[in-house]
């Protein structure tokens, strides 16, 4: 049951990462950003045929084979290791898996990332590179996941029996 759960729930974050990368191409190819917020936030259209910020521009391929290896070592933990019990690691672990599945799709069948969440602040011009809903999962899952572990996960009392335990 657990399982299914997962995949449910990495599936629908992944839908909603895929939809608006589509409402991106179908709205703003080839038009002017949209501004949301005037002189701090807009949504724009950019092919991200990299990593992280730009960086390896046109190593498709390697990070096609690097994420498939990553998500399915992190679906293997999700899914099947003693860490399922815990809620907040599963939470983050989901975020970090349908964030890098939604881009893995974008790199397979595109042969790049769309991006459209464009923060910049032109009074102390600040420009940050615009990202995608995928790239906020894996953000905010990692954070989730190492505040787990450095806060919260004890690993000397995870490794206690379990009648220990309760």
């Amino acid at each position: 049951m657990f399982q299914a759960i997962v995949v449910v729930i990495v599936a629908a974050l992944v839908g909603l990462d895929q939809l608006t990368k589509w409402l991106t191409v179908v709205n703003l190819k080839g038009a002017d950003p949209l501004v949301l917020i005037e002189g701090v936030f807009d949504l724009t259209y950019l092919e991200n045929r990299g990593a992280a910020f730009g960086m390896m521009q046109g190593a498709r391929w390697w990070f096609v084979a690097f994420t498939s290896v990553v998500m399915l070592a992190l679906l293997g933990v999700l899914l099947f290791s003693r860490y399922r019990r815990y809620r907040l690691l599963n939470a983050g672990l989901i975020l970090i898996v349908a964030g890098g599945i939604g881009n893995l799709i974008d790199r397979i069948v595109n042969g790049f990332v769309v991006d459209m969440l464009h923060f910049h602040i032109a009074a102390i011009n600040f420009d940050f590179p615009v990202f995608n809903v995928a790239d906020c999962y894996v953000v905010i899952g990692a954070l989730i996941t190492l505040f787990f572990f450095f806060f919260l996960y004890d690993e000397k009392a995870d490794r206690r029996p379990t009648e220990e335990r309760q």
